[in-house]
């Protein structure tokens, strides 16, 4: 009884047409132009339709199968007819491709939501702007606190009711002239409170 060692799995056996195409690749290795058509022709449609779905977009899927039938053409010489089909290859080709692109898109997109976010956000100098205002304000109301009633109302009625001397004086019944100096000491007294001369 003889023995036989199991033989391993055995390629699949390629087609006519897919032997031609391994032909014509090897071909187009050699610069050969005819021979690319005939890959063109018929891998183009392969191509687009795996790129297809995997892009989801046809404009997109086209512009892959032009890329990889490019990429075809350059790196022809790649191609090892002993490792598989060359419709294997090329396809492998268009699949990372459109993976790339896939994450491309992705990466595009993830970096316009991050620049349409920092648009929408206020610039740093207008933070510190409001800051430094609202600061400001703090400190001239401390400071306006610090005041008499007589120095500090005639002041609030001018710059914050926007009255003229001669309103403040007829709604405090006050001269027109007291108003005046009131306001002049109270100014002097806010400067100084404030950091000013």
């Amino acid at each position: 009884m003889s023995h036989t060692a199991p033989e391993g799995p055995r390629p699949p056996e390629r087609s006519a047409a897919d032997r031609l195409v391994d032909e014509l690749l090897v071909r187009v290795a050699l610069g050969d132009e005819p021979a690319f058509v005939g890959v063109y022709d018929a891998l183009a449609v392969p191509v687009m339709g795996l790129a297809y779905r995997i892009l989801r977009d046809e404009a997109q899927a086209e512009e892959v199968t032009q890329d990889v039938m490019i990429e075809v053409w350059r790196k022809a010489d790649r191609f090892r007819p002993e490792r598989g089909a060359a419709k294997s290859w090329v396809l492998t080709l268009a699949h990372r491709r459109a993976v790339e692109r896939v994450r491309s898109v992705r990466a595009g997109a993830e970096r316009e939501r991050k620049a349409a976010q920092l648009a929408h956000q206020t610039p740093f100098d207008e933070v510190v702007e409001a800051v430094e205002e609202r600061e400001e304000r703090a400190q001239v109301y401390r400071c306006l606190a610090g005041l008499g009633n007589s120095q500090r109302l005639p002041l609030v009625l001018a710059y914050y009711q926007g009255m003229t001397y001669a309103e403040v004086a007829e709604a405090l019944s006050t001269p027109a002239g007291t108003v005046k100096t009131r306001m002049r000491t109270g100014l002097r007294r806010l400067r100084v409170c404030m950091g000013g001369d």
